[in-house]
């Protein structure tokens, strides 16, 4: 089967024109929250978000992952991207790891222009289109194929943006588990959070902080989940 032509800008501007969103936050109607029933394991997602103090690139985590052969999908922000070109290339020709689309400029995605720790939020359709679509296209340029999951700068969105995810053929992706806080969880507070993560849950960290206590809890918490009986699987593929 042929995959759906990918709406254009004016298709989703009026198709979505007027519409009023009623939800905000990180779980509206739609978004991949946890695995389906039955998943075996725990999925593990990691941000790179970019911009002036969200360029740096967590080597020693990605060291970690590899060395105990931990899949995850990592969320890739287009500002991050341009800032790490040779590691973005390097990582999307990693088969441990699922490059997801984290943005364009990092923004909230919204139709209202709502904002989320302070981050200001896209305001209408058109920009909703464009935050997830300019990355999407340079996802595609460095992978060869379009990226599968879509996660929004802070990961909160409307119930409408949500839908023009869809819409847009990709999946709108959150968490059941916050790691790290935004990479400001010290070490200590990484274990106790990850550490609860059990079959069915997503969890998120970010990986562009080395100088936060991320990679020193997950050290931890990833011999505690193995000592449970859990295991760190992808995000499904359909």
């Amino acid at each position: 089967m042929q995959p759906q032509p990918v709406p254009t800008r004016d298709k989703i501007t009026s198709t979505y024109a007027g519409r009023k969103a009623n939800y905000w936050g990180t779980e509206a109607p739609g978004v991949l929250t946890r695995l389906p029933p039955g998943a075996a394991g725990v999925a593990l997602t990691i941000d790179f978000c970019g911009g002036s103090s969200g360029n740096s690139a967590d080597l020693a985590l990605l060291t970690l992952l590899r060395q105990q052969h931990v899949p995850a999908t990592l969320f890739l922000n287009s500002r991050w991207i341009a800032a790490n070109q040779s590691l973005a290339k390097e990582l999307a020709g990693d088969p441990l790891f699922e490059l997801g689309n984290h943005g364009t400029s990092h923004a909230a995605l919204s139709v209202s222009g709502k904002s989320a720790y302070g981050i200001p939020g896209t305001r209408n359709p058109g920009e909703v289109f464009d935050e997830i679509m300019t990355n999407d296209a340079r996802l595609t340029e460095l992978t060869g194929q379009r990226a599968h999951y879509f996660r929004p700068g802070t990961a909160h969105l409307d119930e409408v943006s949500a839908e023009i995810v869809r819409a847009l053929g990709l999946v709108p992706t959150g968490f059941s588990i916050n790691g790290d806080g935004g990479a400001t969880f010290p070490a200590a507070t990484v274990v106790n959070e990850v550490s609860r993560a059990r079959s069915g849950d997503i969890v998120i960290i970010h990986g562009n902080h080395p100088s936060g206590g991320t990679t020193p809890g997950l050290v931890r918490s990833l011999g505690a989940l193995r000592d449970s009986g859990q295991k760190f699987v992808a995000l499904p593929s359909a």
